[in-house]
């Protein structure tokens, strides 16, 4: 840094805090360390007895923190997210739509090895609401040299940033439930109420049916092609997901055409869940009985990426055991909590 004087500092960064003192009103930072010196500051700064600064030495090989946070901003801003305006190196994402944030989270790991830059996001696949932040993002230090930034650029891409906000893009559902206990008549069918309000309530989507199949595949299938011909966004089957020999449901949607990605997942509770998909991308999933009485299950883990039309491969589901576990708190806090932040 070097000592000039006040008057010569327009265009200079700041090396230090400083403080305005106004008698019975204020005591604070008027100008942060970092500031860019404009010629509006120099009669502000001489009040407050500020007649020599020490400011940074900038050279044509280094940028200001701003700048460079300008940089990790276009690395990570896309569609339907707004930044804030640079603040001591510092930028934060905040979304505009409901949807699902998803990160390239293998490009993000490579741009944080990097010394002296850092991006902090949500959760990968976060729901996330109008207004909500997705990211934050700044320089380390108050000037940062160019070639450092360039590997960002370089990492970063030019047409791909690393972040994603995917609009909820099914809003229609056909629920089918199983169980020939339910379709006589002989219990009362509280799965699927427990579905509906939790689509309706949570996500705005629709139920366009709600059937019963009983315990005969041959019937199910029959559902569950009449719900694809009333052009349902997604196909729930509730129940009959076990490995008793009267639970039908798995065979059935084996049957139905779709390509089925996995049956069986490493989360409880819903470790009998199965997730297929049909050619024309519209899912299929088999609901193990939890859904029906545990605060929290496997499908409130898959539903918002679901929604958002984001696929859901074998290898994601895989790593869902990471976090996979739900402890069942007293005082459930979902989302915010690690139940499902693994491959989701």
């Amino acid at each position: 840094m070097k000592l000039i004087k006040t008057e010569d500092a327009v265009g200079q960064v700041l090396c230090h805090d400083m403080t305005q003192i106004i008698v019975g009103v204020s005591k604070d930072a008027r100008f942060r360390k970092g500031h860019v010196v404009t010629k509006e500051d120099i009669p502000v700064l001489l009040s407050m007895g500020k007649e020599h600064l020490y400011v940074w030495e900038m050279d044509a090989t280094m940028l200001h923190e701003d700048d460079g946070a300008a940089i990790l901003r276009d690395a990570t801003k896309n569609d339907f997210m707004d930044a804030t305006l640079p603040k001591e190196g510092k930028i934060e994402l905040k979304s505009t739509i409901d949807g699902v944030l998803e990160i390239d989270v293998p490009r993000l790991t490579a741009i944080n090895r990097i010394r002296d830059v850092m991006i902090a996001t949500r959760p990968n696949y976060s729901v996330v609401r109008p207004g909500d932040k997705l990211a934050g993002m700044r320089v380390i230090p108050l000037v940062i040299p160019k070639t450092t930034m360039s590997q960002v650029a370089v990492i970063a891409g030019k047409e791909n940033p690393i972040l994603s906000v995917h609009p909820f893009r099914i809003s229609t559902c056909a629920v089918i439930v199983t169980g020939n206990e339910v379709k006589r008549g002989l219990i009362t069918d509280t799965f699927s109420p427990v579905v509906k309000a939790k689509l309706e309530k949570e996500f705005g989507v629709r139920t366009l049916s709600v059937t019963y199949g009983g315990d005969d595949p041959a019937a199910i299938l029959e559902l569950i092609a009449s719900a694809r011909r009333e052009g349902a966004g997604m196909v729930l089957c509730t129940g009959g997901m076990s490995v008793d020999p009267d639970d039908r449901t798995p065979k059935a949607i084996l049957d139905s055409g779709a390509k089925i990605v996995r049956y069986g997942f490493p989360v409880l509770p819903g470790a009998m869940c199965m997730l297929g998909y049909f050619s024309d991308g519209v899912p299929i999933v088999g609901l193990p009985g939890c859904v029906m009485y545990a605060g929290r299950t496997v499908f409130d883990v898959l539903l918002p990426r679901l929604l958002a039309g984001i696929p859901i491969s074998e290898e994601d589901i895989i790593a869902m055991g990471d976090g996979g576990l739900c402890l069942g708190c007293a005082d459930c806090s979902y989302p915010v909590c690690a139940f499902g932040r693994g491959g989701l």
